[in-house]
Order: structure tokens, then C-alpha cells, then sequence
């Protein structure tokens, strides 16, 4: 028996020729024996070795790259690096919005946000995701540059999720911003804006495929002319920019109408009091979910929404003091979202995480009418002085 697994291991080691197995390279001795080498991944086509580094994380790619030279040349593949998160607040803090630390602890984290973009920078990556909360306006920082430089040296082409706060930087020093007067703050407004629009205008060129964007916004004619060139939009959120910048009715309604893919909308509008009588109209062909609870103050005077299935929105009340002669003149001019939600959005079935039952259009109910009461604004929904 034990002659017999030594021929064996014989017929094993050596090939027909008398040469031994041991001296064909790896690729040919899993071709010629019985007994193939039990790792078999440098066989694979290399689009499928990447598919397969692809499911791991980054750190577990850094640490496959130190395999073999193979793989630390596959561990280049602008592919293998698709997400771009500068939120993620380096390897000390995460899962958190924007945070005040030390100044220490911001300049370890400045250093880690610089390492990360050379990291990806220096092997092309070829994004999908990007993620970013920089102070565009930080005149010290040079955040702005620095977003652009990065941009530069990677593959935009096929991002299509974006997520970019350009008005807070996400890890701050407690003492950054000093006290300052109003016409400093405009003046700090107005770089970030102009910075923005700046960054934005690279990537109408580079980015057009984007699905996915959530970012704050001035609602200039000139940022929602970009903001329109994103033409496979299907997911929108929008959030407020400054408090004392207000919202022109006919800006929003061109920005709806032009995107013609746009599935999920969510805005977050302050409206500022000097735009008190303002309402707005909103017209989509393909929208089909609408959350506008964040917002504050906005009324809408119009719905042409024919895909609509559900709506979030919700009535702030902001304590303005008015007369009532004041108060009624001005709800007067407002329309009852009751009546437009039943001319203007046929197919909408959820309000306000209320199933609508199926007759809400020709007799309005109960449970309705206590949702009406949360989100219209006008007079026979808001029986009060305070608006």
C-alpha cells in the first residue's frame, strides 16, 4: 500500500519526459497535472480578478496590493476606486455631521483629507461617489482649490451620485470664525457662492451623467441654468443657502420643467419675510415623490404634476404678528392646497405618510382634512394671527 502512493506521488512529480514538475511554471503545472494548484485567481481574465478586488474596501485593497507586484499593479486600475468620502472625518471620528474640534485635531484630519485625495489622485480613480463638506469661502483653507485640483487629477465621467455641502466644512477648529459684522458675512457669502458656481461649471462639463445630487443652493438664474444641464437627474435634494436669499416663483418652476427624468424632489426653502405674499408654481411630468417639509414659508399657487405619488409638506408657523385685515388680505391670495392637489396631481396617492382613500378627490374625509390643517396655509386651513 504504501508502494503504491509513493508511484504515486511519482507519477505526480515527474512528467512524461523525466522532467519534474516542480521546474514548469505555476500556470503550465495546473495545465499538465492531475493535481491543479489550488489557487487558481491568476488564471482568471483580469476584468474578473478587478470584479472580484472591487467588493473590498479600501483598506483591504491597500493591503492586497502588498501581495505581489500582479496585484499591486491591479490595485491601479482607476475601476478599483469609485468612491470619493471626504465625510467620512478621517480614521478618528465618523458617522457624525459637521463637528468643532481642537485645533490639533483639525489639522490631523486636514492632513488625512489631503493624503486620501493623493491616494486616489495617484492611482486615477474613477469615481462613482463623491462626497464632500468643505467652506468653499475659507479664504485660508483654500478649500476651493484644493476641490479643484482633485478633480483635475480623477475620472468624473461616470460619477452619478454627488453629495457636496460647499457652504460648511464638515471638522472645524472651535475659534475659525470670529464674530463679525453683517457686511463681513455678506462678503463671506458671496466667495462661497462664486466658488460654488466655479466648481459647478466643471463639472456640467465632465459630469453630465450625475443621478443622484444633494447640495445647497442659491437658486441664481445662472446656478439653475447649470443645474438644469444635468439632464439624468432622477434624484434631487436641495437645501437652503442663506437665510436672507429668497426663491423668484418662475426659477423654480423652469427648474422642474427641465429636468425631464426627475423622479424623487426634496427642498428645503426659507422663505424670507420680505416674500411673505409669494407663492410658487411646480410643474414635472415625471416627478413622482415631493418632499417639501423642511421648508419654511412656501406656498404654492400651482401643481402640474401628473406623476405624483406621494407629498410631504408641512405648514411653519413663524410668528409673524399681523392685524387681521392684514392677515386675511393676505391669505385670500392663496390657494388651498386641497383644490390644487385635486386638479393637479391625479395619481397621487400618499400625503404626508396618509394612505389616501379612493374617493379623497370628490369628498374630503376626516383624517384628510386634519392633514390639511398641518400643511395649507390658507385662510380655511389657518385660523390664526400667527403666521
Amino acid at each position: 500500500m504504501s508502494r503504491e502512493r509513493k508511484v504515486h506521488r511519482s507519477d505526480i512529480c515527474t512528467g512524461a519526459n523525466g522532467t519534474s514538475t516542480r521546474d514548469i511554471p505555476p500556470k503550465e503545472r495546473c495545465l499538465k497535472t492531475n493535481n491543479p494548484d489550488p489557487f487558481l485567481f491568476s488564471l482568471l481574465p483580469i476584468d474578473c480578478q478587478i470584479h472580484i478586488f472591487s467588493f473590498l474596501s479600501e483598506v483591504e485593497k491597500c493591503t492586497a496590493a502588498l501581495v505581489c507586484s500582479d496585484w499591486s499593479k491591479l490595485m491601479r486600475t482607476p475601476r478599483l476606486w469609485r468612491v470619493a468620502d471626504f465625510m467620512r472625518l478621517g480614521a478618528f471620528l465618523s458617522g457624525m455631521g459637521g463637528v468643532l474640534v481642537s485645533a490639533r485635531d483639525f489639522e490631523r484630519w486636514k492632513e488625512w483629507v489631503h493624503q486620501y485625495s493623493y491616494h486616489l489622485m495617484s492611482r486615477g480613480a474613477s469615481l462613482l461617489i463623491l462626497r464632500a463638506s468643505f467652506d468653499l469661502g475659507d479664504q485660508r483653507t483654500k478649500w476651493a482649490d484644493f476641490l479643484l485640483k482633485f478633480l483635475d487629477h480623477v475620472h468624473c465621467g461616470e460619477l452619478q451620485d454627488l453629495e457636496l455641502n460647499w457652504t460648511l466644512t464638515h471638522l472645524e477648529p472651535m475659534d475659525i470664525y470670529p464674530p463679525g459684522s453683517m457686511a463681513q458675512i455678506c462678503l463671506a457669502k458671496t466667495d462661497q457662492f462664486n466658488s460654488f458656481q466655479t466648481l459647478f461649471e466643471r463639472l456640467t462639463r465632465t459630469s453630465h451623467k450625475i443621478r443622484r445630487m444633494k447640495l445647497p443652493f442659491d437658486w441664481s438664474d445662472h446656478s439653475v441654468f447649470l443645474l438644469t444641464q444635468f439632464q439624468h437627474l432622477k434624484t434631487l435634494e436641495l437645501n437652503y443657502f442663506w437665510v436672507f436669499k429668497g426663491v423668484r416663483p418662475e426659477t423654480m418652476q423652469q427648474l422642474t420643467k427641465s429636468l425631464p427624468n426627475l423622479k424623487t424632489l426634496i427642498l428645503q426653502v426659507l422663505v424670507p419675510v420680505k416674500d411673505l405674499g409669494v407663492s410658487y408654481p411646480l410643474e414635472s411630468k415625471s416627478l413622482e415623490f415631493l418632499d417639501v417639509s423642511q421648508s419654511r414659508g412656501l406656498v404654492f399657487n400651482h401643481l402640474d404634476l401628473p406623476s405624483l405619488k406621494e407629498l410631504r409638506v408641512k405648514k411653519t408657523i413663524r410668528g409673524i404678528i399681523l392685524s387681521r385685515r392684514t392677515r386675511v388680505a393676505l391669505q385670500t391670495r392663496w390657494s388651498c392646497l386641497y383644490d390644487l392637489l385635486k386638479s393637479g396631481t391625479p395619481r397621487l396617492q400618499v400625503f404626508n405618510s396618509h394612505l389616501l382613500l379612493p374617493g379623497w378627490r370628490t369628498q374630503s374625509y376626516l383624517e384628510l382634512s386634519e392633514v390639511l390643517l398641518q400643511s395649507c396655509y390658507c385662510i380655511d386651513h389657518t385660523d390664526t394671527w400667527l403666521l
